[in-house]
């Protein structure tokens, strides 16, 4: 059986392209295992495409934890919490990472390829890789998360 938390799933659309190369590499380095779902140029294409499969990788428990990274990270972190079980999260900083592990349990971390440079973008990372989610009050909040209507 294989550890799915060493496995990260990772894509990016045109404008994310450069930056996922960039993790890519600090991951390999890192010991992951890296699972390139895409795209592999900057030529234009449509993110939907890539964050739907890194979605769907983690969803199905396929992959630990899925990077996206398109132009301001909405596209991707939108498309990929329209998944069962993904839990999808901006983040432009090291400390909204942080928190989206420790209070969301985030499991894809989405970025702002145009707003941010690689070396933010491996701190982030890194981050996010290293932050447990504190569990306790937190779990009760996220397992309303798929709840759809009032809570009790």
């Amino acid at each position: 059986m294989k550890n799915v938390d060493k496995i990260i799933t990772v894509g990016s659309d045109h404008a994310g392209y450069r930056i996922k190369e960039k993790i890519k590499e600090y991951l390999s380095g890192e010991g992951y295992a890296v699972n390139d779902c895409g795209c592999f140029s900057e030529e234009s294409v449509d993110y939907p495409d890539y964050a739907h499969a890194i979605a769907g990788e983690v969803s199905k428990g396929q992959s630990g934890t899925g990077i996206l990274v398109c132009g301001s990270g909405n596209g991707v972190c939108m498309t990929a919490n329209r998944h069962s079980n993904v839990r999808a999260a901006l983040c432009w900083k090291e400390e909204l990472a942080s928190l989206a592990r420790k209070h969301n349990d985030a499991n894809v971390l989405c970025l702002p390829g145009r707003f941010i440079d690689g070396e933010s973008a491996i701190k982030i990372v890194k981050t996010f890789l290293e932050t447990a989610f504190e569990g306790e009050r937190h779990s009760r909040r996220v397992a309303k998360i798929d709840n759809i209507g009032p809570s009790a």
